[in-house]
């Protein structure tokens, strides 16, 4: 057993000493959301009314559940910061771990670094043992900075280290699933596609399952539900942490069992072989060709989205009733029932619309990867020209969205008109129609990014972090009209308002525009990678 992993410990300190600060973004990003938390809550809920108008914005809002998780107690600092930082913190630590793990592990296998480190004493699972290391080391490293940071802010001691426990529990079992998954993959691209989609779907089903009071059971089968049920600061139950503990070490017991057995460089799923004969003729195919396993993913993911949040739409009065808040709200006439139910509609479908983002952007960003790795400079050195190879994967980072957006639109339209709560079919996909000029408008500057700055590629996902931020807590904390308006879903007019204005959703359009112009006069005009 000694023999299999010598030479791990240098490995690991050089590994934490060169690869650290890749993990350093997470825990300053982690640290950030849970302290601000605590500074924020005085601030923008000073009194109790501030702060049950905030327990009922929440509670007529079960898209937040989604995202957020269940509001145990909005009352104190330490209530808010654990419903505000619990799940998306855990999810920067979940997603640190994993890219962790995966750069540590199959990434070099496939930039042939591993067989340069294993051309010296290195035992064959050492590489397996630093990458888990690292994801351990890191994740440990986030839930201590962020505990830490969050009672220095205020937070009290025993609900902070308790929240930030949780944290690092998220980043352990994750850094299981990537080993595992790391050994399963064909590439690292695959090995983190695996964690990562199993991440989203546990953390989908999970916020669900409380959004619609679903039975006990089926949070206790999911291990992000155990963190939830920890209740820091309405609770503070440290014992659920024991799953995620005996969850990771099952994991990583499976992970080396796998990696003893697998070829050098394969992965227990072998990737297809291509087609025996077939050209491409255009850059649309040929991006269609390149990107033809992320449409797929994300199509079915859509598939599943647009169920989960049409069942979520059918029981919007249900949960809307059960809320204490939101009822005194409509037995005081200042809204109705029908105006809520039209407004959740408007938040789930912007929601969908910025996940549906994400596969336009990765699709831009997947140009520049081609970029570096030398794939476009002959595919331009034949008959094709730049704007027609950068129009093609424009035109799919466009359409891929829309047809996600619509596949997810028509099943909640279909559900919801079911289901009698006051809107027809007709409403709802003429509503998903209106969100996409905002949905165009967050993936046209990652056009502009890799047109025209492609050296900062991480600011191409600016749009889709910016309207997360102000679509869905924004309006929670009372920002200025001005600051809101800075997210494209912020002018998406309400199709069942007679008095909806659409100037709004004409400049939505108009900024996409300017951002897809500067995106072709940049990658017209630049000069490719040649590293």
């Amino acid at each position: 057993m000694t023999s299999v992993l010598v030479g791990a410990a240098p490995l690991l300190k050089a590994t934490v000493r060169h690869d650290g600060r890749s993990f350093a973004p997470w825990v300053v990003a982690a640290a950030a959301l849970s302290s601000s938390s605590v500074l924020i809550y005085a601030w923008v809920f000073p009194d109790p009314p501030a702060r049950a108008a905030l327990a009922a914005s929440v509670g007529a809002n079960p898209a937040l559940g989604i995202i957020f998780g269940p509001a145990f107690d909005l009352s104190t600092a330490d209530g808010f910061t654990a419903w505000r930082s619990l799940a998306l913190a855990g999810l920067l630590a979940a997603l640190g771990a994993i890219f962790a793990v995966t750069r540590s592990t199959r990434g070099q296998e496939d930039s042939g670094q591993a067989e340069l480190l294993a051309s010296g004493v290195l035992g064959r699972g050492s590489r397996l043992l630093v990458g888990v290391g690292f994801g351990l080391l890191g994740s440990l490293v986030l839930g201590a900075v962020s505990g830490i940071a969050t009672v220095l802010c205020g937070g009290a001691w025993d609900a902070s280290l308790l929240l930030a426990a949780t944290f690092t529990a998220s980043g352990w079992m994750f850094t299981g699933v990537a080993a595992v998954t790391a050994q399963l993959g064909s590439d690292a691209r695959t090995a983190n596609a695996l964690a990562v989609g199993t991440f989203g779907t546990l953390f989908v089903l999970r916020g669900f399952a409380y959004a619609v009071s679903a039975p006990r059971w089926t949070i206790w089968i999911n291990p992000l539900g155990w963190l939830t049920e920890t209740h820091p600061a309405s609770g503070n139950q440290v014992w659920p942490l024991v799953y995620p503990v005996a969850l990771t070490a099952t994991l990583l017991i499976a992970a080396f069992s796998l990696q003893a057995r697998r070829d050098f460089g394969q992965g227990a799923i072998a990737p297809r072989p291509g087609r025996e004969r077939g050209t491409v003729h255009s850059t649309w195919g040929l991006a269609r060709y390149l990107h033809r396993g992320l449409l797929l993913t994300w199509s079915l993911a859509f598939v599943v989205l647009g169920l989960v949040f049409g069942y979520l739409a059918t029981s919007v009065q249900d949960i809307l009733s059960q809320d204490s808040a939101v009822a005194d709200i409509l037995a005081a006439g200042a809204t109705t029932s029908d105006e809520l139910t039209s407004a959740f509609l408007v938040t789930i479908l912007s929601l969908l619309g910025i996940v549906a983002a994400i596969p336009g952007v990765q699709i831009m960003v997947k140009v520049r990867s081609e970029e570096l790795d030398g794939r476009v400079e002959p595919v331009l050195a034949a008959t094709i020209s730049r704007p027609g190879y950068f129009a093609g994967n424009v035109a799919l980072a466009l359409l891929a969205p829309t047809a996600c957006l619509l596949i997810a639109g028509n099943l909640v339209a279909v559900l919801a008109a079911g289901a009698g709560i006051g809107v027809g079919f007709g409403d709802v996909i003429w509503q998903t129609i209106v969100v996409l000029p905002a949905v165009w408008a967050i993936t046209a500057p990652s056009a502009a990014v890799i047109g025209a700055r492609p050296h900062v590629v991480l600011a191409s996902w600016l749009g889709v972090l910016a309207s997360f931020a102000l679509t869905l807590l924004g309006p929670t904390f009372n920002l200025w009209n001005w600051i809101l308006g800075i997210s494209p879903f912020w002018h998406i007019p309400h199709v069942t308002d007679p008095g909806a204005t659409w100037a709004g959703l004409g400049g939505v359009g108009l900024v996409a525009v300017v951002f897809l112009a500067v995106g072709f006069a940049g990658f017209r005009g630049r000069d490719l990678a040649t590293h």
